[in-house]
């Protein structure tokens, strides 16, 4: 205890430059953050990294502490920092709990005087999120989730439509089709990966629909806002390929089944249904869950573009 108070005590005595040159914006790339703090998952790379605070050369450390004791050698924390680029380091979160990085920055035309500093606290983390659990690691996974455009809620409760979004994110990234928050998904985003790219950025608000991953993407301002596992037509019934615009909706349920139906060629729609695999299976629809089907009806307009692709 007595280490690491000199230690934090150490790093808050700065030279009268240090407020004016702090390096505000070095921090964690990567990790989920939730509330104040930024998490990583056990084992991940930590990167930190960040806008120089000076426009000299010069060089940056920092000594890392977990539960008291020093973590990584300081010789391997040491980087340059240019006219071109910032501050970069990096090092691996090897056991829970929380780390404390002090971070130091000098110029070469004055190495021995420190011009700025910044103390970073790291929590790391090792969830195992299954069906029906709660709790930080389920609110993790779904700040991550939701932070991509999965449509989850973020009650720290594994529920269904956390299931729904989880898979929606291993069909986006072409995982297998399970339900699964396993580590393989985990460690994808709490280094923030496994988002959607749009395949056409650039047309405003409109509808995509990638048929070999069946995801349903709502977009607009260049980027997903909602993303959604979907079921499109099976091999003897397939759904048409194309652009196309919303012509008709039907609120409520038809004598068919179909849910909240936005139509966008014949009798094609996007509907909610009481069955939806994660495999092509309808008549030639895109079929959407049941709970899912009217938040969607209700965002599509009439008029709005829908991409339908393989």
């Amino acid at each position: 205890m007595r280490r690491t108070l000199l230690f934090l005590a150490a790093l808050l005595v700065f030279p009268a430059t240090a407020a004016a040159e702090s390096p505000r914006a070095i921090q964690v790339s990567g990790g989920i953050e939730l509330g104040k703090r930024t998490y990583v998952l056990k084992g991940q790379r930590v990167t930190l990294q960040g806008a120089r605070p000076f426009a000299d050369s010069g060089f940056v450390t920092a000594t890392v502490m977990s539960h008291g004791r020093q973590v990584v050698a300081r010789t391997k924390l040491r980087g340059k920092v240019g006219a071109v680029g910032g501050v970069k380091l990096h090092f691996t979160a090897r056991r829970t709990g929380t780390y404390k990085v002090a971070i130091r920055v000098f110029k070469d035309t004055d190495p021995k005087h420190l011009v700025a500093g910044k103390l970073i606290a790291v929590h790391v983390v090792d969830p195992h999120p299954t069906a029906g659990s709660h709790g930080l690691g389920v609110k993790l996974l779904q700040k991550g989730l939701h932070s991509l455009a999965y449509v989850t809620p973020q009650n720290g409760v594994f529920g269904p439509a956390t299931s729904r979004a989880v898979l929606a994110y291993r069909k986006a990234n072409s995982m297998s089709r399970t339900m699964s928050a396993d580590h393989s998904v985990l460690a994808k985003l709490f280094q923030g990966e496994g988002g959607f790219a749009l395949r056409y950025p650039n047309s405003g608000k409109h509808v995509e629909f990638d048929w070999s991953r069946q995801v349903l993407v709502l977009a607009d301002g260049g980027r997903p806002v909602r993303i959604y596992h979907a079921s499109s037509g099976k091999p003897s019934t397939p759904t048409v390929f194309g652009t196309f615009h919303f012509y008709s909706k039907t609120p409520g349920t038809n004598a068919k089944g179909m849910v909240d139906s936005s139509y966008f060629i014949r009798g094609y729609a996007i509907h909610g249904y009481a069955e939806v695999p994660p495999y092509a299976a309808s008549h030639g629809c895109i079929r959407v869950p049941v709970p899912d089907a009217l938040s969607i009806y209700n965002w599509i307009n009439l008029g709005d573009t829908i991409f339908i692709y393989q």
